[in-house]
Order: structure tokens, then C-alpha cells, then sequence
């Protein structure tokens, strides 16, 4: 961090805590060169994730869909949507990519869901992969009828 007294770009810190809406930090610090005490305030930087959609274009992730899709899925079974949205939303921010494909963000929640109801996997997967006949339903069920017994 320079120093505003003297340009330094060394100092040291001598107090930290959080502002009262806990959004930043406050340092306190003190320039090695000349001893000047400053204050500054460190904030998360968030990059704005947009997701591409099938069609091609381009709209702000909305956590709101997608939780909206998940407690479709998960209706009247033993999941905590709420854990698993921020769950699947922390990876897709965890990436550090600005943008992301509906395709992937798909496959991570199947994939999450998968790992803790089955059912729930099942239902949000007929609609994702857009299941038209029980042919290819079927063969959703037989995949992962042969995951589970490869697992034992």
C-alpha cells in the first residue's frame, strides 16, 4: 500500500477490523519509510457473472432461477435448496470466469444432485436434458441404476 506522505510502497499493519455492515475491512497501517499512520479500507471485488445461454445470448446470472428449478426438483424431498443454490453458485464464482454456459451450470447441479437425492436428480434432469419419451427416461434410470451398483 503507498503511503499518501511519501510514496512509500511499504507499510505495515496495525489494526484491522470489519466496517459495522461488515461489507469491508478497516487497516490501519504505518509507513515504514516516514512512520505516518493511514487508514484503508479493503473490499471484496465481485466480477459479474453473466450466463450464456442456449441460444447464444447473454444475461446476468439470476440465483433466483436456478433455485427456482432446484425446489421444482426437490419438492417434497429431504434437500436443502438453499444450501445446495449457494453451493453450486460458489463454484460457478470460484472459476473466476466472467461468463459461464446454462449447459454447465445444468450439470453442476445434476451432478450435486445426484450425490444427495436421487429423485431429485431425476426430476431436474427429465426437464434439463428435456426428456421427450420414456425411452430416453429410461435410460437416465439405467445409467444411474449402474453408477450406484458400481459404487458397492
Amino acid at each position: 500500500m503507498k503511503c499518501p506522505s511519501c510514496s512509500c510502497h511499504d507499510s505495515r499493519v496495525l489494526d484491522s477490523r470489519p466496517v459495522e455492515d461488515f461489507s469491508s475491512i478497516r487497516r490501519r497501517r504505518e509507513c515504514v519509510a516516514c512512520g505516518k499512520r493511514f487508514t484503508t479500507y479493503e473490499m471484496v471485488e465481485t466480477v459479474p457473472l453473466f450466463v450464456i445461454k442456449k441460444d447464444g445470448t447473454k444475461e446476468p446470472f439470476d440465483r433466483h432461477k436456478l433455485q427456482s428449478g432446484l425446489m421444482k426438483a426437490c419438492q417434497k424431498r429431504p434437500v436443502d435448496v438453499e444450501a445446495l443454490c449457494a453451493d453450486i453458485e460458489n463454484e460457478l464464482v470460484n472459476t473466476l470466469e466472467s461468463e459461464v454456459s446454462s449447459i454447465r451450470i445444468g450439470e453442476i447441479a445434476m451432478e450435486k444432485l445426484k450425490g444427495l437425492d436421487e429423485v431429485s436428480y431425476v426430476r431436474f434432469a427429465s426437464v434439463y436434458r428435456e426428456f421427450r419419451d420414456l425411452e430416453t427416461f429410461l435410460e437416465e434410470l439405467k445409467t444411474l441404476v449402474k453408477g450406484k451398483k458400481k459404487k458397492k
